[in-house]
């Protein structure tokens, strides 16, 4: 083989090399696909008031058995490290799919990679990527490096990106979507393929990772960073870095001075048998008897859905824009049994949006997922669409939507609230909401305005049994008094007679 030809290869080679390749299932069927490199650069705080960087890189060996695939919402979540973790929030918009929210969590009590933290805190950030409108049933692809500024204190580089959600046929498609930093043309993925790379242990601290090609003389190596672990990376330096700003993004409610958490509160609630500090439901004493007919088991009684403080927050601002605190149950029909679940506000990863005339936020927990749509007409708010997807026990998911929804009304510049159980039906599946309060529109200062109440928690809904009470008084009064004086107009007159 001639020099020259062994360039090439080796050209061919470190072009097909990526980082990270994931792929996710639902059933036999491929929904999601992933193939990436990422750097992490966190400025942490060390002794003495002083700061140190930690730079590591996205492994390649990963876990992603909380990532999950829906109609509308789809969770990319890779787990890697000693508590670190990168999640991508996906969701569907007419005939395109968009990345919402990238959140990234990391865990300073992990001294291989934060040495000398002085915490050991698990921080979390979140920011909204500049991943649009790329047409389902293609591949997002970004070949170039693209700089996101997370937080103050942790900025994250993406290159060689080949992504493709909501995948329907079960094969990840030969079309791409470019990003704008790489523009036209740029070759199919099927030259971006994941090939082996070699490890190499050169000291007790320092690792040094090799790519089991060469470069051309186009290409370098980068550089290998070293904080008690080291990972390498090989990129083009032909590639030229996109820094880009989404127009939104979505955070938590609550802010570091230095890192942006997202954090979701449970509220402490109460059942009528159960208490919150336990929030678990004593079983019926009584045991089913066996009969030779199937046996009538009882259906156990869930308790009050842990109530989630969610929040969306533009980008360029500390001061969110839509706010909404809930509890949730559903109940649908599975295989001609009617069940009932609760949504886990703990484990939920949320996003969306704040518009003019329109608002939405995106929850998903394993197995539900819900996505709220507001919208205004200059005087008031209210709920205008609700798509809510599940997967049951049995792998299938189902999904409800309504477009045509008139609920939570309240006036603009105000919050709707209730705190009773609400039940509504929709479609085929039956909504419970409990410790309700939404603000969708005219946030200010990152809290709630002052509360328009529901009839159930309102004093009228008291009210209604009293006036009920003083009517049927009334009327008894009436027929009293009409019984005495006809009874003595007749005696008036037998006396006459």
């Amino acid at each position: 083989m001639s020099p020259y030809t062994a360039l090439l290869l080796f050209a061919f080679m470190i072009q097909m090399s990526c980082g990270t390749e994931v792929t996710i299932t639902t059933g036999d069927q491929l929904c999601l696909y992933a193939n990436l490199r990422v750097n992490f650069s966190v400025l942490y705080e060390v002794a003495d008031q002083k700061t140190q960087v930690a730079v590591f890189e996205l492994p390649e060996k990963v876990t992603s058995d909380e990532s999950m695939c829906a109609k509308v919402v789809s969770v990319l979540k890779l787990n890697f490290g000693d508590g670190h973790s990168l999640s991508i929030i996906f969701s569907v918009k007419d005939n395109h799919y968009e990345a919402n929210l990238i959140k990234f969590t990391y865990n300073l009590r992990d001294k291989t990679v934060f040495k000398d933290s002085v915490s050991d805190e698990l921080q979390k950030v979140k920011v909204r990527p500049h991943i649009p409108d790329v047409e389902l049933g293609t591949c997002y692809t970004c070949k170039s490096k693209d700089t996101i500024h997370i937080s103050p204190t942790v900025n994250m580089t993406l290159w060689n990106v080949v992504i493709q959600a909501f995948i329907s046929d079960g094969a990840k498609s030969q079309k791409t979507t470019p990003c704008p930093a790489d523009g036209p043309p740029y070759p199919s993925p099927t030259s971006i393929t994941t090939t082996a790379s070699t490890t190499t242990t050169t000291a007790a601290s320092t690792t040094t990772t090799t790519a089991a090609s060469t470069t051309t003389a186009s290409t370098t190596t980068a550089s290998t960073t070293a904080a008690s672990t080291t990972t390498a990376s090989t990129t083009a330096a032909s590639t030229t870095t996109a820094s880009t700003t989404a127009a939104s993004t979505t955070t938590a409610s609550t802010t570091a001075a230095s890192t942006t958490t997202a954090s979701t509160t449970a509220a402490s609630t109460t059942t009528a048998s159960t208490t919150a500090t336990s929030n678990t439901t004593t079983p019926n004493a009584t045991t089913p008897t066996t009969t030779p007919t199937t046996p009538s088991t009882p259906t156990p009684t869930l308790p009050t859905p842990t109530t989630g403080n969610f929040s969306v927050t533009p980008v360029n601002s500390t001061d969110a824009c839509l706010l909404f605190n809930v509890g949730l149950r559903i109940g649908y029909k599975q295989e001609n049994k009617y069940v009932e679940k609760n949504f886990d506000s703990n484990k939920a990863e949320f996003s969306g949006s704040c518009g003019v005339n329109s608002s939405d936020i995106v929850l998903v927990s394993d197995p539900i997922t819900f996505r709220f749509t507001f919208t205004n007409d200059t005087k008031k708010f209210r709920l205008h669409a609700l798509n809510v997807t599940v997967t049951t026990s049995s792998g299938v998911s189902f999904s409800v939507a309504n477009s045509s929804l008139s609920l939570w009304e309240a006036s603009l510049g105000s919050s709707y609230m209730c705190n009773k159980e609400q039940n509504f039906t929709i479609d085929t599946l039956s909504l419970f909401t409990y410790n309700l309060r939404v603000q969708p529109f005219g946030v200010k200062k990152g809290t709630f305005s002052m509360a328009e109440e529901c009839f159930l928690d309102s004093d009228l809904s008291f009210l209604v049994p009293i006036a009920v009470g003083v009517a049927l008084s009334f009327l008894i009064i009436l027929v009293l008094i009409s019984y005495l004086i006809g009874r003595r107009k007749s005696r008036t007159g037998y006396q006459s007679v």
